[in-house]
């Protein structure tokens, strides 16, 4: 996390040249010296939804062969996904491919078949879930599995709280400055934010409760959600 303080513009009553400082653009004219801070914030959460890809990829003779088979084996994988509860709304196509194979060897071009491939994005919502429905996949023939990913279904009180807490060290820094230039306070100008998604930090803790020996461990850890906000103070109070 860190707090930088981008631009400190004065006020006409200070006589210095015009190229030193750059004025942020505000709304509001102010009389005194401008601070503008530039402050991300970020808050770790518990993940409560994870994202898994799954797919088949298989070989043939010709391409028509490459997709029927294809077909039918992720018709398997679909199947047992659905058995294992997951709503049809978290099933999603991300991916269908159909290609030529080639060998290389002693400088010659040697074609080996059709390659067909189609994948699957799938959400849980229960992290628990994720050993047992890997294994299932596999078991049920997917030959390609990605992730786990995981996220917060909901942002909101994770952003709320990261904000506060850039609002709060945003101030005391203006605070601060108005002080080293001898002002008493600060007064605000302008504000504006960006927001960073959900992402891992990788600090997983324990591991989760496996239905069976053979289910793939999966540990969770932490999502970290960021906020960047941007702040213009002006120094008040001479």
């Amino acid at each position: 996390m860190t707090t930088r303080a981008l631009v400190i513009a004065a006020a006409s009553t200070l006589a210095l040249p015009a190229a030193a400082f750059a004025a942020p653009q505000v709304g509001i004219t102010p009389s005194g010296p401008v601070v503008e801070l530039n402050i991300y914030e970020t808050v770790e959460s518990a993940p409560d939804r994870v994202t898994i890809g799954a797919g088949v990829t298989t070989t043939a003779p010709t391409a028509t062969e490459a997709m029927q088979q294809n077909a039918a084996e992720m018709s398997k994988v679909i199947a047992r996904i659905r058995a294992l509860g997951v709503p049809e709304k978290n099933i999603q196509t991300i991916g269908v491919s159909l290609g030529a194979q080639y060998d290389y060897a002693d400088g010659r071009t040697v074609f080996r078949g059709y390659q067909a491939a189609n994948r699957v994005s799938v959400i849980l919502g229960k992290i628990e879930d994720t050993g047992r429905v890997l294994d299932a996949l596999v078991e049920a023939g997917a030959t390609d599995l990605s992730g786990p990913a995981f996220s917060l279904s909901d942002e909101t009180a994770a952003k709320e709280r990261a904000r506060t807490s850039a609002v709060a060290r945003g101030e005391a820094q203006a605070k601060a400055y108005a002080a080293m230039l001898g002002y008493t306070g600060v007064r605000v100008l302008a504000v504006s934010e960006t927001i960073d998604g959900s992402l891992p930090v990788f600090e997983a803790t324990k591991m989760m409760a496996a239905p069976g020996p053979t289910s793939s461990p999966v540990l969770p850890g932490q999502v970290s959600t960021g906020v960047n906000v941007t702040i213009t103070y002006e120094l008040v109070g001479k």
